[in-house]
């Protein structure tokens, strides 16, 4: 019997038109799973370079803005009418460079409403339809920024440090119902985000952040976005199935290995 398998299943991916979100969603349509991507940018099937025609009809998008809670039950209830939800990656994120006093009320509002809210309005949207089949699986993309004091984070690390709450709390409220809900810790994962981020807030001084961002984690280099989401594929499985309210940290020993 092969493992880490999703055949049958039906997944739901938030920020799934790029980065980490992407990798997870390619997985799982490789594994198996029929996927929604769900992202506020228009993508299509050509984004992806599927390989096979059953992968292809595995993959379906809809465009969607998770903050607006309308327009993500909308989303949720066109899913549903003709499926029942599965599995719930919430990927979907922004980031933001500041400290407190650096922060401007339109930058928490905006932190929050992506971060926080819209993974509260996907969770929402189809709790109920998990509780009805008693069972679904919820993996949150949080970060190390979750746990940790890192210098000049303060929004970012604030609207992380709830998606690990809200995890626990999912965890513990839904557990008769089988529903498992469990988050991801990266740390720093090269992806295009990255790549416009250090463009965009340190203009001519990208290949000396690059390197300092990666060499700060002990095993010298960025992950990769598929070493993510082969952790979400693992945690999505049956073979999982006696994992919940965990937080897993993958981040090349930055969160143990950076003492002297």
């Amino acid at each position: 019997m092969e493992k880490f398998k999703l055949t049958n299943k039906v997944a739901v991916v938030t920020g799934g038109s790029s980065g980490i979100g992407k990798s997870i969603a390619l997985n799982f349509i490789e594994s198996g799973a029929k996927t929604f991507v769900l992202d506020i940018n228009n993508i299509n099937n050509e984004d992806f370079k599927l390989d096979s025609a059953k992968n292809k009809n595995n993959l379906h998008f809809i465009k969607c803005d998770v903050s607006k809670y309308s327009e993500v039950k909308y989303s949720f209830n066109k899913i549903l009418k003709l499926n029942n939800i599965d599995i719930l990656v919430n990927s979907a994120g922004i980031a933001h460079i500041g400290n407190i006093e650096l922060v401007t009320e339109k930058d928490m509002d905006k932190i929050y409403n992506v971060n926080i809210k819209g993974i509260f309005n996907c969770i929402k949207s189809t709790i109920k339809n998990m509780k009805t089949q008693k069972s679904g699986v919820i993996i949150n993309i949080a970060s190390v920024a979750s746990s940790l004091g890192i210098f000049d984070r303060f929004a970012y690390s604030m609207s992380k440090g709830a998606v690990l709450t809200m995890t626990y709390s999912i965890a513990k409220d839904y557990l008769k119902y089988n529903i498992r809900c469990n988050s991801i810790s990266p740390a720093r994962v090269h992806t295009k985000f990255v790549d416009d981020f250090i463009k965009k807030n340190y203009k001519g001084r990208e290949k000396e952040i690059f390197k300092k961002l990666s060499s700060s984690q002990p095993i010298g280099r960025m992950a990769k976005p598929e070493e993510i989401a082969n952790l979400a594929l693992f945690l999505a499985s049956n073979e999982s199935s006696f994992i919940t309210g965990s937080n897993y940290t993958i981040d090349g020993g930055f969160t143990k290995l950076n003492g002297n």
